[in-house]
């Protein structure tokens, strides 16, 4: 179990890394406080740099079909220290609902669990987090491991609905291709989750450091499970994508992978992991030990062929057999089923990356601090200088030192009240060219954009008054994003030109304020139009997926 304990000591020196830099950045910050070099502007900046270290999270991604082991691939890499199982996993479907497990030290260990019925109302998942009234909380107690199994098992309940009712939630469409009846002597009704999120508080070390794990419903599963799971997946650090050994990459692997992993960017690559589960059922008795590493080296070189990656990212595993040699202590078959080798690639490659980005964002938002205090520093060396030459100038004339100090107070005076005048007046222009910028960009002017699309999706009875619909939507989103751009450099040139007039006046180095960049929600937006364009802006599509799906996506 050494890359287990390995594992488990990088991310405890990736948090320990954490704290210390934390620490230093508190440090610095009281440091320029006490030298009165921390204006308002950088107690902000500094206040958000160590909130994001604060919450930093990595977020590791569980996803395949159901049935390919990926809660007990959980269970094998995080909890096998239980002796048991803490996932439920087991033959058929165990995860219905995607499901987080991380620690929250203001909650007590628990489950929470948003019904199902929430489908049936305008908001996200991620806005039903605000009302806790919303949510389902069950207590975990953690001095009872098979207590603590029963409460968990919760995220793999279904109920039998009528077909009309799994319609309202956007669980059925008219073609029958989401949810099928039951039986023949059941026909009007149908099988769906009884939850549509889970979010499970454990304190456990590693996600007491901060480690967020994302078990998912299976990708060809029953209902909309894949919507929801699919929306999670962009906000995840890592993501393990898992298949069966014996059958290789499926055709609905392939979609996956194309059409919601890698597809819209292929840089994301670096980041996914694919692992063929279960090579236990390649153990073969009747075949020597070299036959059976043949074929799995085979079937790792045909997936990796398929998904147009290298190699050395496909990792064969049997994670039930890991988890059983952990729990037994047996070393042996801990090697033979090979989690040691994808435990180490988490351990080696997740993590330092993980660090690398955290600390280049910690670099440039220090750098840029530093630039300040240096700027201020300058000012203040320059004015002291200037004042000792005066000084000097007017050694042992006293009359004359007063009159000139008395002078230069008036002319500082002066320029500082036409410096407030143009202050004030500056102020007052940005205020109104902020306020425009809401108005381009702002939450409510989305919110009516999204509420104008889906009234006309509502009202609109063909597949064309669809498509128009939503391609008026992304042109008027695209269209406000490049105006508030041109509002933001016009912002910059102002402040610049503001900027550039305080230092002449005052003898500093000139400073260029930092521009406001649309780039990166120019691309979140184009990559939200591909998706759209991939799942549904094709004739089948349109003609076979209810408009109720199109619209909650």
């Amino acid at each position: 179990m050494v890359q287990s304990r390995e594992l488990a000591a990088r991310f405890e020196a990736y948090s320990d890394w954490r704290r210390r830099l934390s620490a230093g950045i508190s440090g610095l910050h009281e440091w320029l406080s006490q030298q009165e070099l921390a204006d308002a502007q950088a107690d902000l900046k500094i206040q958000h740099l160590l909130e994001r270290l604060h919450q930093d999270k990595l977020v590791i991604a569980f996803v395949a079909e159901f049935s390919r082991g990926k809660s007990e691939l959980i269970n094998a890499i995080f909890f096998a220290d239980f002796g048991q199982r803490l996932l439920p996993s087991s033959a058929g479907r165990t995860t219905m609902c995607p499901t987080e497990l991380l620690y929250d030290p203001t909650r007590p260990p628990s489950i929470r669990l948003l019904p199902i019925e929430t489908r049936a109302k305008d908001g996200s998942v991620a806005e039903f987090k605000n009302y806790a009234d919303e949510w389902v909380t069950l207590a975990l107690d953690l001095s009872s491991a098979d207590k603590m199994s029963q409460v968990l098992s919760q995220v793999s309940q279904t109920k039998r609905v009528p077909v009309a009712l799994a319609r309202k939630y956007g669980l059925h469409d008219d073609g029958g291709n989401v949810l099928a009846p039951l039986s023949a002597a059941d026909q009007g009704a149908v099988d769906i989750p009884c939850w549509r999120h889970a979010v499970i508080n454990f304190p456990h070390p590693l996600l007491q450091q901060g480690l967020v794990i994302l078990d998912t419903p299976g990708l060809n599963a029953i209902g909309t499970e894949p919507e929801l799971t699919l929306n999670l997946l962009p906000n995840a650090h890592a993501i393990l994508f898992i298949l069966a050994a014996d059958a290789g990459v499926t055709r609905t692997d392939i979609d996956v992978w194309q059409n919601h992993l890698v597809g819209v960017d292929p840089a994301t690559k670096a980041g996914r992991l694919v692992v063929l589960n279960k090579i236990d059922g390649l153990w073969d008795e009747l075949k020597s030990g070299d036959e059976i590493e043949a074929e799995i080296a085979r079937q790792v070189k045909n997936s990796a062929q398929t998904l147009a990656i290298p190699p050395a990212q496909v990792f064969a595993v049997s994670a039930q057999k890991a988890l059983l040699a952990k729990v037994n202590g047996d070393d042996a078959l801990l090697a033979k089923s090979r989690l040691p080798q994808l435990e180490q690639a988490l351990s080696e490659e997740l993590i330092p990356a993980k660090r690398d980005i955290v600390g280049t964002a910690t670099r440039t938002e220090i750098r840029t601090l530093a630039a300040t205090v240096r700027s201020i520093l300058d000012a203040r060396s320059a004015g002291i200088q200037e004042q000792l030459a005066e000084l000097r100038g007017l050694r042992g004339k006293n009359q004359d030192v007063v009159e000139h100090m008395m002078e230069r107070i008036k002319q500082e005076k002066d320029l500082f009240e036409r410096g407030m005048q143009r202050y004030t007046a500056l102020r007052t222009v940005f205020t109104q060219q902020t306020n425009a910028l809401y108005e381009s960009i702002g939450l409510e002017t989305l919110r009516e954009a999204a509420g104008g699309t889906r009234k006309r999706i509502e009202d609109s009875p063909f597949t064309k008054g669809v498509r128009t619909a939503m391609s008026d939507f992304f042109a008027t989103i695209r269209g406000n994003i490049e105006q508030s751009a041109q509002k933001t450099l016009e912002i910059h040139d102002m402040m610049q030109a503001m900027y550039t007039r305080f230092a002449n006046e005052h003898g500093l180095e000139p400073f260029t304020p930092p521009p406001f960049s649309m780039l990166k929600y120019q691309k979140e937006i184009d990559r939200l139009e591909r998706a759209y364009n991939v799942h549904f802006n094709t004739l089948w599509n349109m003609v076979s997926k209810a408009k109720f799906t199109l619209m909650k996506r």
